[in-house]
């Protein structure tokens, strides 16, 4: 058996500074949004808790100048989607080609990131002639296999996902070339035969819809134990966590989890996502972000378990709606990488803690006006401090963009209620500098007065606009705009501390 080795990204804050400054001039020249001050990372936050935190890749994604900025300087590990499974890297056989593999592994060197491999042997996207061979011959191939291709990334590759999905729903073994030729024992064999190219590398066994305990996790129970009982080489078990917010949050994660770690193996979240039936509504955002945080909180519960990596970070690469028609929204960031709900769920979580001040003041939306096409404009906002100190609220703007179309070009803005009175609450239509599509103007809303006291809000502050011909707005394509009816965080809502952006994104 292998020790236990738990490796984190050595990436210093100035290192991350300077990543997070290449990203925000890199997308500013690109058109692309411009993002808040510097803040922790997701990898430098789990790495605080002895965690890391990383995100799938792949080969078609890595060309994409602002989805690599994000991948290199967020995450401290990741896993090729595709580009080390057998049909890749061995397609005829004995004749190998490791080169999509390399792509990945050199990106995550000049990145300081961890590699996750991913997989060694599993019943799916496997190459013909693997199907095709004499179950005699079956295990030399595979030995073969896991041998070369280890043997090629040692060093490079501080995981494997040796064995991927063994099981079936009820915990019976799944019928593949490999179970056909050998029964169960090829589990072993592979085991071994992964130690043997590399010794230091973490041996784990992956599978989906072991979360919460149940048959399926009761039979990969088993199985380690039988495993670590006969000497096999095995550090560790995968949870996948392919989530979706129409079915139940998977039952006693944390006690399942922990079962596995009492057996002296480590636990990693692996492919984790939340999927959803489209369109998205403030109700499956809300679902949605309370799992992240959930799985991030029973990781952390659970000494053993090393790290979560998500299955790629956004909605542009997603694995979903080409699986499951009519699902999607599953990442934490969206198909313009802008952040999601989701992601600060996780944030929090993993413990982030603002300064106080500026970082500390988070704003809430909901929107007041269901129908997308009528006279008027109806944002509902709350302000939170969620920090340690007050924060002086004159100091406060927060913006709100939105198209203003055809019609007259002089606005009129009401705040219609608010808990600190309308009196002190300050709203104004202002011309967009630089217009853009969805965003060429914004309603700035501000304070006269007073203070947020920590953990305090503001409460609701109901706001709407009109143009003064009263002619309709078309708020379909608007930046900040969502349908949500429930308050949930804003990302596309801004604010500013003394002018300098604190939260949000603008467009």
């Amino acid at each position: 058996m292998s020790s236990v080795k738990r490796r984190t990204s050595g990436r210093t804050s100035g290192t991350r500074t300077l990543l997070v400054a290449a990203l925000v001039v890199g997308t500013a020249l690109l058109g692309g949004p411009a993002t808040a001050a510097p803040q922790d990372t997701l990898h430098e936050l789990a790495s605080a808790q002895g965690r890391y935190f990383g995100s799938a890749t792949d080969n078609p994604e890595l060309p994409d100048a602002a989805y690599a900025a994000v991948l290199g300087s967020e995450f401290g590990q990741i896993t090729p989607g595709n580009s080390m499974k057998w049909d890749t890297t061995e397609p005829a056989q004995n004749r190998f080609d490791f080169t999509k593999g390399d792509v990945v592994t050199d990106f995550a060197r000049q990145h300081d990131q961890t590699v996750r491999g991913h997989t060694l042997v599993w019943h799916s996207q496997l190459p013909s002639w693997v199907g095709q061979l004499p179950p005699a011959e079956v295990e030399a191939a595979m030995t073969h296999h896991i041998t070369e291709q280890a043997t090629h990334y040692r060093g490079s590759v501080s995981a494997w996902d040796v064995v991927n999905e063994p099981f079936n729903e009820d915990g019976t073994y799944r019928t593949s070339p490999f179970h056909t030729a050998m029964g169960s024992d090829y589990i072993a064999t592979a085991l071994r035969a992964a130690h043997a190219a590399d010794p230091e590398a973490e041996l784990y066994l992956n599978d989906y819809n072991i979360e919460g305990l149940g048959a399926k996790s009761d039979a990969m129970y088993a199985l380690a134990s039988e495993l670590l009982a006969e000497g096999v080489p095995l550090d560790g078990v995968g949870m996948q966590a392919h989530l979706a917010v129409q079915y139940g949050f998977p039952y006693e994660m944390r006690a399942n989890m922990q079962r596995f770690a009492d057996l002296g193996l480590d636990v990693a979240v692996t492919e984790l996502d939340v999927r959803m039936q489209l369109p998205a509504d403030a109700a499956k955002v809300a679902t949605q972000s309370s799992y992240y945080q959930r799985v991030t909180e029973a990781c952390l519960a659970v000494e053993r378990c090393v790290g979560i990596t998500v299955w790629d970070f956004t909605d542009r690469y997603s694995w979903v709606p080409g699986t499951f028609p009519g699902q999607g929204a599953a990442n934490l960031y969206d198909e313009d990488l802008l952040p999601k709900p989701a992601l600060a769920a996780v944030r929090t979580a993993l413990g982030a803690e603002d300064d106080g001040g500026e970082g500390a003041l988070k704003v809430l939306y909901r929107n007041s006006d269901s129908s997308a096409g009528d006279n008027q404009i109806k944002p509902g906002l709350q302000l939170v401090n969620t920090g340690t100190t007050a924060i002086s609220l004159p100091a406060v703007t927060v913006r709100y963009w939105f198209s203003g179309e055809r019609g007259a070009p002089a606005y009129s803005t009401w705040c219609d209620w608010s808990p600190l009175g309308c009196a002190t609450v300050t709203h104004r239509v202002v011309a967009a500098s630089t217009p853009k599509a969805g965003a060429d103007h914004h309603l700035d809303v501000g304070f006269t007065g007073g203070t947020l006291a920590p953990g305090a809000s503001t409460g609701e502050i109901q706001l709407r606009l009109n143009k003064t011909d009263w002619s309709d707005f078309d708020e379909s394509d608007d930046y900040s705009r969502t349908g949500g009816s429930s308050y949930a965080d804003a990302p596309r809502i801004a604010v500013y501390m003394g002018g300098e952006l604190v939260r949000g994104i603008e467009p």
